[in-house]
């Protein structure tokens, strides 16, 4: 049972990302795709790209500090490496690369394998808690938009029912499993007091205003990426800050929904932007090109950190 399940978290988000693929592409012709890639201005996407660099050198960096108070003082090199062949590798098997992020330090910097990986979750907290102040930092910016939105959509009793129905469930699943002794009750308890301790020991830590100023600095790069790539097509020209957040954070869970986000990701903007009243064409093919510059840049520089840790490392020992 377990191989069958194996099995299927790596071909279900496959076959998913193929099925997106197969679907955003039927929404735009190849030839009007090529056109836009043609048309767009590569300063821009040239630009975008180099702050993702920037948000995965400060990643880097930041685990160092991590590896600090474990007794370990791991080169800046090989956690730049690891990072960006932890990329690559998701989009062979997801959230496989975390797991070879670590096995990468411990093959070359001697780290234990739980203690690296379990500074990967911690810092995996750090970036969820990020993600959800974008997302308040979202629905502040917007409260209105998003109010008139919903309301038009449906009536405002009923959508203060199910706002009170949502509250009223998940106040009674809360006093449920804080009560409860049952096996899923006692693993629910026991991941959201990791998430806790998780996020608590980063204010622990001896430099840990450096890990909150790189932590702030990498999801800044993540959403001046996407912002500054809309300027590559004239059509986006004139996007909001507010279709801009909505888009990299739809964009953002879509990452998971299959293998690096293929498929999804572009669709993922394509639906907040036609919030916004954006134009569908272009969105698509911003999708695409956002997608497709940053996965460059991945296998690049992943596939050369792969090919390049033995070597660098075994230059180091025969110093």
């Amino acid at each position: 049972m377990s191989k069958s399940k194996s099995i299927l978290k790596v071909v279900l988000p496959l076959l998913l990302g193929v099925a997106l693929v197969w679907y955003s592409l039927s929404q735009i012709s190849i030839s009007t795709l090529v056109q836009y890639f043609k048309d767009a201005d590569y300063v821009w996407i040239i630009l975008g790209v180099s702050l993702g660099v920037l948000s995965h050198i400060s990643r880097a960096y930041r685990w160092l500090f991590m590896a600090e108070p474990l007794g370990y003082k791991p080169k800046f090199t090989n956690s730049f490496m690891a990072v960006y062949s932890a990329y690559l590798i998701n989009f062979t098997i997801p959230r496989a690369g975390e797991i070879a992020r670590a096995s990468i330090l411990t093959n070359y910097e001697g780290i234990p394998f739980d203690k690296g990986f379990g500074t990967i979750v911690a810092e995996r907290i750090a970036d969820t808690i990020m993600l959800l102040i974008i997302i308040i930092l979202a629905l502040f910016l917007e409260f209105e938009f998003i109010y008139n939105f919903f309301a038009d959509k449906f009536n405002p009793i009923s959508l203060f029912l199910g706002v009170f129905i949502i509250v009223a469930i998940s106040v009674s699943l809360f006093l449920f499993i804080k009560k409860s002794t049952s096996k899923l009750a006692v693993k629910v308890k026991s991941f959201l007091s990791g998430l806790i301790e998780g996020a608590l020991s980063i204010f622990k830590m001896k430099k840990k205003w450096a890990f909150i100023f790189h932590t702030v600095f990498i999801w800044l790069m993540y959403v001046l990426m996407f912002y500054v790539t809309t300027f590559a097509l004239p059509e986006l020209q004139n996007i909001s800050i507010a279709a801009v957040l909505i888009g990299f954070i739809l964009a953002s869970f879509s990452i998971a929904a299959t293998n690096g986000g293929i498929g999804s990701f572009p669709e993922a903007i394509v639906i907040a932007f036609l919030l916004f009243n954006m134009p569908e064409d272009p969105s698509r093919a911003f999708g695409w090109i956002m997608w497709s510059s940053q996965t460059l840049v991945i296998i690049i520089l992943g596939g050369l950190s792969l090919i390049y840790l033995p070597i660098y490392n075994r230059k180091k020992t025969t110093v």
